[in-house]
């Protein structure tokens, strides 16, 4: 990819891309550049990635063909009226924000601007993320192929209506917290019957990469997966009716629909 790639905000998910992008050959270092408040964090990625790092916001914005603002949604207005004026006319801005909507960017610069709203995970770090993506008109077909090829080096990506991107934190971006813990829990369980710590976070962690795997590989419903475990007078159809008379299902269901409303008061403030 012939592009210059510029990320203003260098945290955790700034680096999941950046590490992915490069293990996946898709761009060099040199390509590269990122800004962070702190001189620890740029020189911590600039000694491991070897890329271009700066306090700059103004330089780095002046440079990117895509630009990633990989910062918290109360720094958006603040950071786009310093970069506005310094933004290449046909460079890609990319949102990682929950509640930053496509209007509000639209809003929030004073010229045409090509913006790609997404929502990637925590999993990005170790190349398994699950990124949603949602481009405003402007974004060319071929320049929303360049996007997703980036977030599919760190995982995999879909495109979807912005009237949905609300709901996306709760089935993707706050997941994994749910996941962790119900991984937790039956480590718990499984130090409760004398498994060593470790063993029990490892044996719990598998299970729930399996299982994954298999739902996301065979194709096959998940209720249809649950029900070939269950042998007829069996152990595991024991837990399945506990976690039911538990309304398990229940509150998952509850947990999300909180996490979605949320989200979307997040976007109307």
């Amino acid at each position: 990819m012939d592009k210059q790639i510029g990320f203003i905000g260098c945290g955790n998910m700034a680096t999941a891309m950046i590490q992915g992008m490069l293990a996946n050959g898709i761009v060099k270092p040199g390509q590269i550049a990122a800004t962070a408040v702190t001189d620890e964090t740029i020189d911590d990625a600039a000694e491991k990635y070897e890329i271009d790092t700066t306090h700059d916001n103004k330089q780095v914005a002046s440079e990117s063909d895509i630009l990633f603002l990989a910062i918290k949604p109360y720094l958006y207005e603040g950071i786009i009226q310093e970069i506005r004026s310094y933004v290449k006319e046909d460079a890609v801005i990319i949102t990682i924000a929950a509640g930053i909507t496509l209007d509000k960017m639209k809003n929030s610069f004073d010229h045409k601007v090509k913006v790609v709203r997404s929502m990637p995970n925590t999993p990005s770090l170790v190349g398994e993320g699950m990124s949603v993506l949602c481009p405003n008109d402007f974004v060319e077909e071929d320049e929303m192929e360049e996007v997703i090829r980036i977030f599919e080096s760190f995982g995999k990506a879909e495109i979807i209506k912005e009237e949905l991107m609300d709901a996306i934190p709760a089935i993707s971006g706050s997941a994994p917290a749910y996941v962790y813990m119900f991984i937790e829990a039956m480590a718990d369980a499984a130090v409760q019957q004398k498994i060593p710590r470790q063993q029990a976070y490892k044996l719990a962690s598998q299970a729930v990469l399996g299982a994954a795997k298999m739902v996301l590989e065979t194709g096959e419903h998940p209720g249809k997966l649950k029900d070939d475990v269950c042998t007829p007078g069996g152990s595991t159809i024991e837990a399945v009716t506990t976690l039911e008379s538990e309304n398990f299902r229940n509150a998952v269901i509850k947990a999300m629909d909180a996490c979605t409303k949320r989200a979307r008061a997040l976007s109307n403030e």
